[in-house]
């Protein structure tokens, strides 16, 4: 089923600026606009895991400051 939207000439020229390719569709442009947030959105498992982890070290306090981290490897 094909539908008529309605946006303005802004977004529509803001549309045409995110084309890969000339003849790229509107319809195109925003099923990729739409991937790319589904993607931003979505932790995998291990992201969610380790992003846990990092946060039971810094309530640890298992952590270094930047200081720390120059003077162990020599960086002045």
């Amino acid at each position: 089923m094909v539908t008529t939207i309605q946006v303005t000439e802004e977004t529509k020229d803001a549309l045409k600026r995110m084309k890969l390719f000339p003849r790229e569709t509107y319809e195109e442009v925003i099923c990729r606009l739409i991937e790319i947030n589904k993607e931003e959105e979505e932790l995998s498992t291990e992201t969610i895991q380790n992003i846990e982890k990092a946060l039971e070290d810094v309530k640890r306090g298992r952590l270094y400051s930047t200081e720390e981290v120059k003077k162990e490897l020599g960086i002045p």
